[in-house]
């Protein structure tokens, strides 16, 4: 009905507005498609080809692979030694030795963890190693369980604050009851190491700690230990049969010669001053010679000088006791280097530190204060 219907102005009005909103938009979408990549492809091409299918072009399928002529652009790194490692053939000596170089840089110590704990001193540490030796020799653990069990203490201490000196012992033989389950085929029983401990840890203690230990150190469990390097170092200065590579082929009363160095110097908290290929490298140079650390290790004279000079008093307290062969029980004769021994390495520490003493100009030599500041000696230890 023409009642119902609005007036015709309103309805021309009607109309303009709806052209304006129109012309509007479309001015608006001209815009944005101006600053708007369109898609120009279809889902799919005519024969099924996507534009998604990378076609290889002409040029790329004659790839040259003659490189000669880039020899002089060729830069090698300075700040990694050449591999002293034979030719292997089971694998690359540049990438094994690459390898070993790499976990030599992630795991690493500390001194001055020791300012991080009050209640400790020096001193303490070089107790609880000492008492690790014997422990060690009396279930005839290897050296490199030893090693892996001092790594393990020192790094998990610079995880810690403040952590009370009755503690120490707990910390250590867990240390131990890791890195034996770790290296030995026959790992001693969780009770054989809270036994030694004479009451003062329990098994449920030592199962405990063990889990506070592996989270701290992230489950990085295998560094390369001194007595590690030491191994190497002599095996390829005495390598002549290059496909037994993996077996010893160097002396074994010279390897617990050095071995018998390195043990006294882990003892005093400066060696963590110095890498362990370093510590392996000086002690190798002060029974053999500079030409031999060269030809094993690749580290030269500027590398070690300062391990070596710091080594110097060791050196000349460790040569004055006789070392000798140990026969085991249940041990082959060849392995028996392998099996970490014990002498009386606290009196031994003793004696080099009175000898640094004497020697620095206008410096007393420490007076004993009842173990304050000397190290008991092994039999007085509780």
């Amino acid at each position: 009905p023409q009642e119902l219907q609005a007036p015709e102005h309103l309805q021309t009005r009607k109309r303009r507005t709806a052209e304006e909103i129109k012309k509007r938009e479309d001015g608006k979408i001209a815009k944005k498609h101006q600053y708007e990549i369109k898609s120009c492809w279809p889902p799919t091409i005519t024969g099924g080809i996507s534009p998604c299918i990378i076609i290889e072009t002409p040029h790329k399928e004659s790839v040259t692979t003659d490189f000669s002529r880039f020899k002089k652009y060729r830069f090698r790194n300075l700040f990694i030694n050449p591999s002293p490692l034979p030719e292997l053939n089971w694998g690359n000596s540049k990438d094994v030795w690459l390898n070993i170089l790499k976990k030599e840089n992630r795991y690493a110590h500390c001194k001055h963890f020791t300012s991080l704990h009050s209640s400790l001193q020096p001193h303490m540490r070089s107790i609880l190693l000492d008492w690790l030796l014997e422990v060690c020799e009396v279930y005839a653990l290897h050296r490199e369980t030893f090693y892996l069990a001092q790594d393990f203490f020192d790094r998990f201490m610079l995880t810690q604050k403040n952590i009370n000196k009755s503690m120490l012992q707990l910390i250590g033989i867990t240390s131990l009851f890791i890195a034996s389950k770790l290296e030995e085929i026959y790992a001693p029983k969780i009770q054989e190491f809270a036994y030694v401990t004479d009451g003062a840890c329990s098994e449920d203690d030592i199962v405990r700690m063990e889990l506070i230990m592996l989270k701290a150190l992230k489950w990085e469990l295998c560094p390369v230990t001194i007595v590690s390097w030491l191994n190497l170092y002599l095996q390829v200065d005495a390598l002549k049969d290059v496909p037994k590579v993996l077996l010893p082929q160097y002396s074994q009363e010279k390897f617990i010669q050095i071995a018998q160095l390195l043990d006294l110097c882990i003892l005093d908290v400066n060696s963590l001053d110095f890498q362990y290929r370093t510590l392996a490298a000086a002690a190798l140079c002060h029974y053999t010679s500079i030409e031999v650390v060269k030809k094993a290790s690749g580290l030269d004279w500027d590398s070690i000088s300062e391990c070596v000079e710091w080594m110097v008093p060791f050196v000349s307290v460790a040569k004055k006791v006789p070392v000798k062969l140990k026969n085991f029980k249940k041990v082959a004769a060849e392995d028996r280097h392998n099996i970490q021994t014990h002498t009386n390495y606290l009196d031994m520490l003793e004696e080099v530190n009175s000898g640094v003493a004497s020697t620095v100009p206008g410096q007393l030599s420490p007076v004993s204060t009842g173990g304050i500041i000397t190290p008991p000696k092994s039999t007085e230890k509780k």
